[in-house]
């Protein structure tokens, strides 16, 4: 343990037990895909109702 003036600044690890750490604390992309936690309905705007201009002619 690092301390700064009393306050606990950093930790000393090997390298593997680094990666190993962030490893664990980050999800893969598969898991964020697939948790149910982020997952949310998609909302839609209804069709049909868009107001548009009218097309040019065609020569």
């Amino acid at each position: 343990m690092v301390t700064r003036r009393g306050t606990e600044t950093a930790v000393l690890v090997s390298v593997q037990e680094w990666r190993r750490l962030q490893s664990a604390a980050r999800p893969s992309l598969k898991e964020l895909l697939l948790s149910e936690q982020i997952r949310t309905d998609l909302i839609v705007a209804p069709r049909g109702q868009a107001k548009r201009r009218p097309g040019a002619p065609l020569l």
